[in-house]
């Protein structure tokens, strides 16, 4: 009798661990959109936490919104916006996540009401948890229009009245920027520190569908084209020494880093990706920054 009680109880208590494991599961999943102004630009700031969160079954998606029609040193206009094109949906692929290309003209975007109204749109469409662009002191006039265009959505996302044939979001998303070397007017703060030392192979797996960017046009415009490897496979490690030089950590980011790993934990981080939290958004608490982060420990 004592042996069939105890038999009973262990499987009341099994199927109770089981609900709760499923309720765990059936949590929804995130949801976040990251904006650029070029068809390579969401990767840089976040390709590596766009390839962990597609690895966690969260949802992401890249929007540049421009097709990057000018960024190349002998190929332009149409043909080289479909190369684009294709460029961003073969990164998106290797990662995992969607990936649009808005038919702005590269060099030409402007904050006009009509591309606030495509951000506001996108945004509600992908019920986004998190919004991800770039600040607004850069040094390219499409980096900083985007940063005007998303913050100036940013409580627009909320509002019933605005594009009123789509529903307007519940909540106001954590509006965030990307990591920038600018000092003025303001430098960049780096709140949330994220550890991709061990995912930084998969961002560069995704960079480098961006041929005509990261092995053409950036080193054509840097002076460094003669030292791009001819050899494909020789080439991803010299864009993976990039990205290593890139993304390494600053005494300022190892401050951030201490608050979201520990110190000890902190100190094997050797590459990140870093973002200011916008003060347009909602401003979110230390545990609603690790729920919207599920990478952190």
């Amino acid at each position: 009798m004592k042996k069939s009680l105890l038999l009973s109880a262990m499987l009341l208590c099994g199927c109770a661990a089981f609900a709760q494991s499923a309720k765990d599961t059936a949590k929804p999943p995130l949801k976040i959109i990251v904006f650029g102004a070029h068809p390579d630009d969401c990767d840089l700031g976040a390709g590596g936490i766009a390839s962990i969160y597609s690895s966690m079954g969260h949802k992401v998606k890249f929007v540049s919104l421009t097709n990057g029609d000018k960024g190349h040193q002998d190929i332009g206009g149409g043909e080289l916006a479909n190369i684009r094109l294709k460029e961003a949906k073969e990164a998106g692929r290797r990662w995992g996540i969607e990936y649009d290309v808005l038919d702005n003209h590269d060099g030409e975007l402007l904050p006009t009401l009509e591309n606030r109204m495509a951000a506001i749109r996108l945004i509600r469409e992908w019920n986004a948890d998190v919004v991800i662009a770039p600040r607004t002191n850069d040094y390219h006039p499409d980096h900083r229009n985007t940063g005007v265009i998303v913050q100036d959505a940013a409580y627009l996302v909320i509002v019933p009245n605005i594009i009123s044939s789509v529903p307007p979001l519940t909540k106001n998303p954590v509006f965030l920027y990307f990591r920038d070397r600018f000092q003025r007017p303001n430098p960049f703060r780096p709140d949330i520190a994220i550890d991709i030392t061990a995912n930084l192979a998969k961002k560069v797996d995704g960079l480098d569908a961006h041929v005509s960017q990261f092995y053409e046009w950036l080193p054509w415009t840097n002076q460094d084209l003669a030292n791009v490897p001819k050899d494909k496979v020789e080439r991803k490690k010299w864009l993976l020494a990039s990205m290593e030089k890139r993304s390494a950590v600053t005494p300022e980011i190892k401050v951030s880093l201490d608050k979201w790993y520990g110190t000890e934990k902190a100190e094997k981080i050797k590459q990140v990706e870093v973002f200011e939290i916008c003060e347009y958004g909602k401003q979110p608490s230390t545990e609603e920054i690790k729920r919207l982060f599920p990478m952190l420990p």
